[in-house]
């Protein structure tokens, strides 16, 4: 067994029917979860039987995949699998740092709450979008939405993939000059321009309700986006600043495994951590667990 880490999934992964087969194998998952419901009634629903627009709005998405992703991490703790560090993409870094003791996971499911309603609000009021730049230089990007006001990089993905917010009017000229820097440009299904100063709002509203949680550092170093380094300081303005800052992904995982880190685990739907991961450090082993039955074959493969 190598030195683990547990990454958990942002949003953009979910899919109705997500968590149920941890609901239905795990006493600890099934708690967790009917306690969730008591707090936000509907949320189960949303994620078991919802539609796909249902669950697509951010106000939804954020508590239902705040729980998917801890289903997979309790149930490998079950199965004796424990890790050495964390991580969590965007919203993912709610779970990780709730897993690693920052926060109990019914206040986690709060705050997730939360930072999606007020997120989901600061979408409505600041219009924008989001596109994914592919084929060009992290810094080569970051050139070209500074001749922009109005275009900012919001996550470092991994070599070649960079994905910036922008205004929804000024996001096709932002395109075609990727286009003539030798780039492509892929338009994503999103509400808003997260990650950047359109999120501006959210970050203000969020920064006053966590005062209410709280809030201590993990007991497993949890490496954070803002900064791309483990949690140290105060745990509330990194939370509050990951909201408009940069998801630094390939960063955060090149300092993982500088301290080590030799094993990753998405906890989460999708696999889209595990692909990215495998680009920026490929001598890695990498593994999703989406569901109960993966999450048994996974820590078979871990003891190896």
């Amino acid at each position: 067994m190598g030195n683990i880490a547990f990454v958990f999934s942002g949003q953009g992964a979910q899919k109705v029917g997500m968590g149920y087969s941890f609901y239905e194998k795990y006493p600890e998952v099934r708690e967790l979860y009917d306690n969730a419901e008591k707090i936000r009634p509907g949320t189960l629903g949303q994620m078991f039987e919802g539609s796909d627009e249902e669950l697509r709005q951010t106000r939804n998405t954020q508590p239902c995949l705040y729980l998917a992703d801890i289903a997979p991490a309790l149930a490998l703790s079950v199965a004796g699998v424990q890790p050495n560090a964390l991580a969590g993409f965007s919203l993912g870094e709610i779970p990780a740092l709730a897993f690693g003791g920052a926060f109990s996971y019914e206040e986690g499911f709060k705050i997730a709450t939360l930072r999606g309603k007020l997120m989901a609000q600061a979408a409505e009021s600041n219009p924008a979008t989001m596109a994914a730049v592919l084929k060009l230089e992290n810094n080569e990007v970051e050139d070209i939405c500074s001749k922009y006001k109005g275009i900012y990089p919001a996550n470092c993905n991994c070599p070649g993939q960079v994905v910036v917010s922008g205004a929804a009017d000024i996001m096709p000229s932002f395109c075609e000059d990727v286009k003539a820097a030798g780039g492509r440009t892929i338009m994503l299904n999103v509400s808003g321009g997260f990650h950047s100063p359109f999120m501006e709002e959210a970050a203000k509203g969020f920064s006053k309700e966590l005062e209410n949680f709280e809030i201590t550092l993990p007991k497993i170093p949890t490496f954070s986006n803002f900064t791309s380094n483990p949690y140290e300081g105060n745990p509330r303005e990194l939370l509050v600043r990951q909201i408009t800052g940069s998801v630094r992904w390939e960063e955060t995982i090149k300092n993982m495994v500088s301290v080590g880190i030799d094993t990753f685990i998405e906890c989460g739907i999708g696999g889209v951590l595990q692909k990215l991961i495998l680009k920026i450090a490929p001598g890695c082993r990498t593994f999703c667990v989406e569901n109960a039955e993966q999450s048994e074959e996974v820590a078979k493969e871990v003891e190896k």
